[in-house]
């Protein structure tokens, strides 16, 4: 800072037209003796008002003063570095090759799998208005990235809706490393984009998997809306789910306009513990495969209640014997095959195989609830 004042007193010094020195002429000052041509020359040479060395000084002090500046901001971006680390990113864009393997099931393994092993079919809701968006039937879901159902439904979601549709800017994601099954390798709706002529895909990802400083929940995501809170205060309740009392508010929860509904996941999330995204895709055209025979089997499921929202549309695969059988099987089964994340306060440890995220995070009453989405 010294070295800044300086400059100011510097540069005042020069400006000033009050500045003196002793090579400079003032108004009393007796006429110069004659002096020799050289001598003369001398003088001249030196600038009225401008001391020998004074320009010297004041390009130096810029210089420091240029130095000082960078020598600060250096510092400064080594503090700002060491004290505020990049958070960990809590997805990424999907590869291509495991967005084809999901989106692109071959229909004569869906076929072979039929309604696998495992699964659990969507419950009906009766007496309630249909939900539409843009004239569509509107599919809503909510999860939340670190939920490791959430992680389980959405391979199944993803390969029942793209037989109705496109996705795009899929994302790739794991569920929370402390929750129960740990890491589990998915998909993620989050930044997603769906187009269908059949029907609106409206998903939440409310929550990242990135724990906040506190501990105390996740990183919040994507808000709920006044609208998505009401559809899971109403329907993702015991009445509806057929789950215990305790577990209002599951997630994830999907409404199929409010013909159907999830409450967890479709088949056992564990299912998928330690194994990579690569092997979970390439698994889903193999119906031999125990994966294919939850996730795909739980596709068909899925299918099921999304044509009886649509109307059976498109034929080509809501008329098939394997869709038509699991439409019969709606409603069949009861539970949650895959259990879910509830929404109790004051505990993180999973009770009967289903997660309960940290105090709060997850009540369907607050601020947001725990949801995936895009």
């Amino acid at each position: 800072m010294a070295s800044f004042a300086m400059m100011a007193q510097n540069m005042a010094n020069v400006n000033s037209p009050s500045t003196k020195s002793p090579s400079a002429k003032s108004p009393s000052a007796k006429p110069p003796s004659t002096k020799s041509k050289s001598a003369k020359s001398s003088v001249k040479s030196v600038p009225r008002g401008t001391p020998p060395g004074r320009s010297r000084n004041v390009a130096l002090a810029w210089i420091a003063g240029v130095v000082v500046l960078a020598v600060v901001a250096a510092f400064v971006a080594v503090y700002l570095t060491k004290g505020s680390p990049k958070p960990a990113a809590h997805s990424t864009a999907a590869p291509s090759d495991i967005v084809q393997a999901a989106t692109h099931v071959p229909p004569a393994t869906l076929a072979a799998v039929g309604l696998g092993s495992g699964t659990s079919a969507p419950r009906p809701i009766k007496g309630a208005p249909q939900l539409t968006l843009g004239g569509l039937p509107q599919v809503v879901y909510v999860g939340a990235e670190y939920c490791p159902y959430c992680a389980a439904q959405r391979w199944a979601m993803v390969v029942a809706l793209s037989r109705f549709g496109t996705f795009s800017n899929l994302g790739v994601t794991e569920s929370s490393t402390s929750d129960n099954p740990p890491a589990l390798q998915t998909l993620t709706f989050y930044g997603s984009h769906y187009s269908s002529p059949y029907l609106a895909f409206t998903p939440i990802e409310n929550q990242t998997n990135q724990p906040l400083a506190s501990g105390a929940a996740y990183a919040p995501l994507q808000p709920v809306t006044p609208f998505e809170r009401q559809l899971v205060q109403t329907y993702d309740a015991s009445t509806y789910t057929g789950l215990p009392a305790s577990q209002d508010g599951a997630i994830p929860f999907v409404d199929f306009a409010n013909r159907y509904l999830t409450a967890g996941a479709s088949y056992p999330a564990t299912t998928l513990s330690g194994v990579t995204r690569a092997n979970i895709a390439g698994s889903l055209a193999d119906p031999s495969s125990p994966i294919a025979q939850q996730v795909d089997g739980a596709a068909n499921l899925l299918t099921a209640a999304l044509c009886e929202v649509t109307g059976n549309q498109p034929g080509a695969v809501c008329a098939t014997p394997t869709i038509t059988k699991a439409e019969a099987a709606l409603g069949s089964t009861t539970g949650n095959g895959g259990a879910s994340s509830t929404p109790a306060a004051g505990s993180s440890t999973p009770a009967a195989g289903s997660s309960t995220p940290a105090a709060g995070s997850s009540h369907p009453a607050g601020s947001s609830l725990p949801g995936s989405g895009g």
